[in-house]
Order: C-alpha cells, then structure tokens, then sequence
C-alpha cells in the first residue's frame, strides 16, 4: 500500500488511529510468550540491556467510573481494606522489579491511575518509600494525580503529598459546563475547582498542571471555549488537552458521530486562547506551558516521548515498554485483583500478556508515542535503534514533506507543520509495522460507516442553539409595460402603513422556495402561475434587514396583465393596489424593498 492510500485511511479512522499502539489489545498475539520462565527471562534480559529506565505506578481507585475512562479502574468505590490489601500486593511487585532493576538509573516516575489521592497518607507514603528505593535521577520530577473534589476538601493530604517529595501535580477538570460532566458520570462544578486550585497552592505546588478534555459528541464550541477560558483565570502552569479518544470506553458507539473536523475545529480553538494567553506548545503538542524552557509535562512522559526511554508500570493492568517487549498486567482486561495478588504470592511477576516484538512492531510503538509531541528527534531515534530514522523511512519523509505535512526544523527535529497537526491521525499510520497496517484496514472496513455515524450526529443535533435564519419570498410583480409594480400597504408591525412587496415567509407545507412563491402568488393576485429559478431576481441575508430578526428574502420577478389580476389584501395588508412606479420614493417602502425593486428593474 502507498503512502497516500495509508494516510487517507487514517483520517478517515481517526478515532483509532492516535499515540495509543497497537490498534487493539489482541494484535500483537502471535509474538506473546506464556511460559512463565521465558516470560521472566525475557523481562531480565530486556531491562539489564537499558541504560536508563522510568517507572510508572498505577492506582485503579476512583470516586465512580467515568464514561469516557478507558484505564483499568474498579468498577466499585474501595473501601479502606480493599485498599491496604491492594497497596500491600503492589509494593510486592515493585519489590521483584528491584531485583532485577537494581541501581540502574531511574529519570522517570509517575504515581497514577484512575486516582492516587484516593489512597490514605499513609499508603501514599508506602508507595513513595518504596519508589525512592530505586536509583532517582536529582532534578526530575516526581509527578501525581488528583482530581479537583480530593484536592478541594483534604488540603491536608495534598500538604502530605507535596511533603513526601512529589514536584508536579496534574488535576483532570475536563470540562466546567455541569450538564456535560453529568453526563460523563463525573463531579465537579466551579466552585470546586477553585477550592482545589487555592489547596494546592497552600500545599506548595508551584507545578500545577489542569486536564481538560475535547470532542465529545455532547460538547459544544462554546462551552470547550468557556473551559479553556476559565482553566487560563486559574493560572495554571501548566493545561493540557487530552481528545476523547472512545476506544474501550463506554461512549465508544457514539465515536463515529465526531467527525474529525469537529476534533480539530475545538484543538484550534483551545490553540488560539492558549497562546493569546501566554501558554506555549509546539505544533501537535497537546500540553502547554506558561513557564519558559519547561515543556509541561513529567519527567517520567518527557522521557517516554522524546527519548523512547524504557519504562516499567507497576499495578494491577499496568502497561511496560521495555527494549522490545510491550506488557500488560493481570487484570487489564477484567478489572479483577485476584490473579494479579495470586501472581504476587508465587512470587511470579503479574504479567497478563507479553509480547517479544519484531522491530518493525517496537518502532511502530515507539514512533507513535513520539507523536504526542509533535515531532521526532533524529538523534533520540538513533540511540534507542541504532539506525538512521532518516534512511529507515525515507519513503514517508519524502511523502509528508511534499505535502507540507512535516517538515525539518532543524537538522535533528522532524516536526509536524500546522496543517499536519491537523491530519495528525493519518500521518502516524504511516510509521506502522506492515502487519498493523493491513490490520487498520480490516478494522475500518468493519467499523466505518458514514450512515451511522450520522445518525449518531442527528439524534444529539439540537438546531434551537444555533440562530437559524427565517426565509421570506418577495415578489416583484410588475404589469406588461413595466410601468406599474403591484403592492400590498402593511397592517401590522412592523413598518406598519408602509407599502410593501408581496409575499410571505417560506413553510414547512411548502416543498421548494419556488412553490411558496407560486402560492403567495395566488394568493396575492388569483394568478397561477409556477414559479422557476429562472424568475430569481435576488437573495437578500442581511441579519438587520427585519427588525423582527433574521429573515432572508429571497425576491422573483413576474410580469403579468393587469385584466388577469384580482389583487387582494392578506391579513397582514389593508390592501393590494397596481402603483406607478415613477411615483414610488425610498422612505415609502417597508424593509429594503425599494432596493429589491430597483435591482429587479436593472435585471
């Protein structure tokens, strides 16, 4: 397949195609061990060969599930001793990673989930311990996640949290319109999210970084521009903008009614109010930062991006990258501990799948997640492969550079141009191992269907919100020697005793604008006649034409004999009379239509 045929494809399944690889959690079945002691060797192997290594650590807890989540989260709220059971099994596991990780250097950690905060200090102080038993890199940051109802009723914990060592802390607004959140199965309001902010700011936070989501199928231009216009009152550090992105989701079949256009319309807009506002990102790069130098985003994800630097995730279906193996944790499918803790009391690690990667499939996943920022280092490719980036994918390079897709910035940064951060879903299939390809075409030939996705889009389509405009026809009748015009005196407001064309507003009975014009016709004259396109003088769509609103007029011309015509005065006329035209003046006549006549006479 060519370049152009995988791009296109990619657009058009843009709702899979993102920074997440591979397309499903099946597709890499045919490399997976299941032994256990090969599965161990190829662990030990692949992460003595690492120079350096980040760790993740996963907590699944969280107030209620919501609807967009697609992490491995309990679908129960846990109480304090499902909790300690859980953290106890965790700190088994990362236990058998050290032994195997020993002093290797560590340049990056994240505690997440689902919702750190949701554990007692206690845990956290657990956990934290345990971590800083690894050979931490000095300056990076320890990063962790709250949500905004943790953070605005325990100012406590979060003083607890930035004590144990933690430098960066994100918080998941999404939105602030409370109909949407409600929606989505989520807490929060404004009043909130500004208790959260001012706790975290007495905690002693001066790295805040605030979540917000787009292309919801629910979400209005509006009220993603109100969001990003409240989040940047806050400020924040730092903002970043995750899509919705469905895949393993509960709103996963309304995916095909957000067309891509709407996705990229709501980037552009959070884009431009971003930077008016001081916040700085590269194209294509979902986080922004109010502080110069600093990318915004954790250590632990800046090293994963930029570097491709291995990582090892810790917690029930937590995911590992490392060297060329790609795993999952038990209970990454069903959401359940008890092989995971079963795993931990054989002392065997919790792995629930293991793939041992080709290299077509390691930098398949390694090249998509460089995505996220927006660009690839040619420098960072060649360290983690050995290879130069430029020879490998010389057909690509050439491919998104003529169509001004990418473009090289510098001679070691291949960056994503504005047009290209907008068809950014099909440029990174282009980066696919063959056999991931030939899968997103199955996939989409599957899943895609337009019709569907329309009606997805119709059935939440509420046309009240937007001001539509009301149509009116106008008719210029005018007798066989174009000396006199018929016209109607108003009755009503508004120009009230004005004269005025004939006419009237254009009905649902009514099938075309033609036809409402033949009917006024009748009406007005008794004359019958059918009305064309060919007798379309003008369309008018001036918004203050009509005092009354929006009304676009749209004006034929017809010529009939006086002897034919029997003028007659709707309820909105005292009465209907031929005029000489030589007598008409401008300020006689209701709305613009003594420009509409003097236009129909030019014609």
């Amino acid at each position: 397949m060519n370049c152009r045929d995988i791009f296109e494809r990619g657009i058009k399944f843009h709702h899979y195609c993102n920074t997440a690889y591979p397309l499903r959690a099946t597709s890499l079945k045919q490399y997976e061990l299941h032994d256990e002691d090969a599965i161990s060797r190829l662990v030990k192997s692949n992460i003595e060969a690492q120079k350096e290594i980040c760790l993740y650590v996963h907590i699944p807890f969280c107030q209620s599930r919501c609807k967009f989540c697609e992490y491995v989260v309990l679908n129960e709220r846990p109480d304090e001793e499902t909790q300690d059971t859980y953290v106890r099994y965790l700190l088994k596991e990362i236990c058998l990673y050290k032994e195997i990780i020993r002093d290797k250097p560590v340049v990056g950690y994240d505690l997440g989930g689902g919702t750190p905060a949701f554990l007692s200090e206690k845990n956290l102080s657990l956990i934290t311990e345990s971590i800083k038993q690894f050979n931490l890199h000095d300056g990076m940051y320890l990063s962790v996640e709250t949500t905004p109802v943790i953070a605005a009723k325990d100012v406590e914990k979060m003083k607890a949290i930035k004590a144990l060592g933690y430098n960066r802390i994100s918080m998941g607004f999404q939105t602030v319109s409370e109909k949407l959140l409600e929606s989505l199965g989520r807490e929060g309001s404004k009043s909130i999210y500004e208790k959260a902010v001012d706790n975290i700011r007495a905690a002693g936070f001066d790295r805040l970084n605030i979540d917000l989501m787009y292309g919801f199928l629910n979400q209005s231009d509006e009220d993603f521009a109100n969001t990003i216009k409240y989040t940047i009152a806050l400020k924040p550090e730092f903002i970043t903008l995750y899509r919705n992105r469905y895949k393993g989701t509960t709103l996963e079949a309304e995916s095909q009614g957000v067309t891509l256009y709407k996705v990229n319309r709501q980037y552009d807009i959070a884009y431009r109010l971003l930077n008016e506002a001081g916040y700085v990102a590269n194209n294509g790069k979902n986080t922004f930062s109010k502080i110069p130098g600093d990318l915004g985003t954790s250590s632990y994800l800046t090293k994963r991006v930029i570097d491709a630097t291995s990582y090892v995730g810790f917690g029930l279906g937590a995911q590992s990258f490392v060297g060329n193996y790609l795993a999952y944790n038990l209970g990454c499918a069903d959401h359940k501990t008890e092989k995971y803790y079963e795993h931990l009391d054989r002392g065997v690690l919790p792995i629930n799948d293991i793939a041992d990667m080709p290299i077509e499939e390691v930098r398949a996943k390694a090249l998509s997640v460089m995505f996220y920022f927006g660009f690839i280092s040619l420098s960072a490719y060649k360290r983690r492969f050995g290879e130069d980036f430029t020879e490998v994918y010389k057909e690509q390079i050439e491919f998104l550079k003529k169509n001004y897709l990418m473009e090289f910035t510098d001679p070691d940064t291949f960056m994503l141009t504005d047009y290209g951060a907008a068809h950014l879903y099909g440029i990174i299939p282009l980066f696919y191992s063959q056999r991931s390809i030939v899968e997103m075409f199955t996939m989409s030939d599957r899943i895609l269907n337009d019709k569907k996705g329309e009606k997805i889009y119709l059935e939440k389509y509420d046309r009240k919100k937007y001001d539509a405009p009301s149509v009116a026809v106008d008719l210029v009748i005018l007798n066989r020697d174009k000396s006199k015009v018929l016209l109607i005196n108003r009755a009503d407001h508004p120009f009230v005793n004005k004269l005025a064309l004939p006419g009237g507003f254009y009905v649902p009975s009514d099938p075309t604008v033609e036809a409402a014009a033949s009917r006024e016709l009748m009406e007005e004259t008794s004359v019958s006649l059918d009305i064309t396109n060919e007798n379309l003088v003008k369309i008018t769509s001036t918004q203050n034409r009509d005092p009354r609103g929006w009304v676009i007029s749209v004006a034929y011309k017809v010529v009939i004999d006086e002897n034919d015509c029997k003028p007659l005065a709707n309820s909105d006329a005292l009465y209907a009379n031929w005029v000489s035209l030589e007598s008409l003046k401008q300020d006689s006549m209701a709305f613009d239509h003594y420009d509409i006549l003097s236009y129909a006479l030019r014609c």
